[in-house]
């Protein structure tokens, strides 16, 4: 089975829609791979009402991608159940369920953070996800510490009680947004929250079997590995899913920093970036690499003037003659 404590701490990567899309995996897995990687979130309801073909297209994966977690959202616990059952069929190590997602149409579905409000149904959709994997994979959820308030003390045991494998908590409300810094002092509450309805204590520690079974994961301001196990250790979860770092690294999770790559190194990568992408994914807009372009591009000179060449790209082949005219240069 995918999670274990035997493993932690994990570091994982988020998902994150137009950003941890194939293309993009497919890169970080050959420059720097993650203990677990998430693809980004699909409609459970778009792939049984219509938009089948479109959608599984992002849920896509290569096999050096391994082990990769399927992300899926729905209110309805019958769809949410068939799209498990795909994930299987689909060959995925993982079936995670989004319930913390705040964007407003997500939510007018009764799905994403929506969940919060609606525990009884959030139960439903985990356990219809059970039903669907059939105990072949595990089943985790990712969430946050409540809807307008910190409601952990509420909210994280309805969860618990449907005994997924593993828990991610952002650790902002859904009010909040990413307009606050994360409260990881809120991930430390969830785990301790997780101990006492298991009954673990320093001295019993949990078990491999039931709710004592389950992982909590911490995701929020995680730049970098190191910060995320610093968090891990200050707080005593098992992981730390790291997002918005990744932006123009794909290097984060592996030996290699950055920081260390010469310009000409980090350009390379972009265009291959590039070319993956226009490869992979023509059914998606070329300008959603444009905002890779603002984390790769920055920190020396004449960046912002390559930067403002590379907005006016419209395809794959004006980046890499941009690029190159500009690395000729150095």
């Amino acid at each position: 089975m995918l999670w274990s404590k035997k493993k932690a701490p994990y570091m994982v990567l988020a998902p994150m829609a137009d950003v941890t899309d194939p293309a993009f995996r497919k890169l970080i897995a050959k420059y720097g791979k993650p203990d677990v990687m998430w693809t980004e979130f699909v409609s459970a309801d778009g792939l049984f009402l219509g938009g089948q073909e479109m959608l599984v297209k992002d849920l896509a994966y290569s096999e050096e991608e391994r082990p990769i977690v399927a992300q899926l959202f729905t209110s309805s616990p019958e769809r949410m159940e068939k799209a498990a059952q795909l994930a299987v069929e689909l060959g995925f190590d993982g079936f995670d369920i989004n319930m913390g997602c705040p964007d407003r149409s997500i939510e007018k579905q009764g799905a994403g953070a929506a969940h919060i409000k609606d525990p009884e149904n959030a139960i439903a959709v985990i356990e219809a996800a059970k039903r669907g994997v059939g105990g072949s994979i595990p089943v985790s959820v990712k969430t946050r510490i409540g809807y307008n308030k910190n409601e952990l003390e509420e909210w994280l045991p309805h969860i618990l009680s449907a005994k997924p494998a593993l828990v991610t908590i952002h650790a902002r409300t859904r009010k909040e947004l990413s307009k606050v810094p994360a409260d990881w002092s809120r991930v430390k509450e969830a785990v301790q929250i997780r101990d006492r309805i298991c009954g673990v204590s320093e001295k019993n520690n949990a078990s491999e079997e039931g709710q004592c079974a389950t992982l909590i994961f911490g995701n929020g301001d995680v730049e970098n590995r190191e910060e995320g196990l610093k968090r891990v250790q200050e707080t005593g979860c098992d992981g730390a899913m790291i997002g918005r770092g990744i932006f123009g690294n794909p290097w984060l999770f592996g030996e290699t920093k950055k920081e260390d790559l010469s310009v000409r190194d980090i350009l390379g990568v972009m265009v291959e970036h590039t070319k993956l992408f226009e490869d992979m994914l023509p059914h998606k807009n070329f300008a959603i690499m444009k905002k890779h372009y603002k984390a790769y591009v920055n920190g020396f000179d004449g960046a912002k003037e390559l930067r403002v060449r590379l907005m006016e790209a419209e395809d794959a082949r004006e980046v890499e003659k941009l690029t190159e005219a500009f690395v000729s240069h150095l």
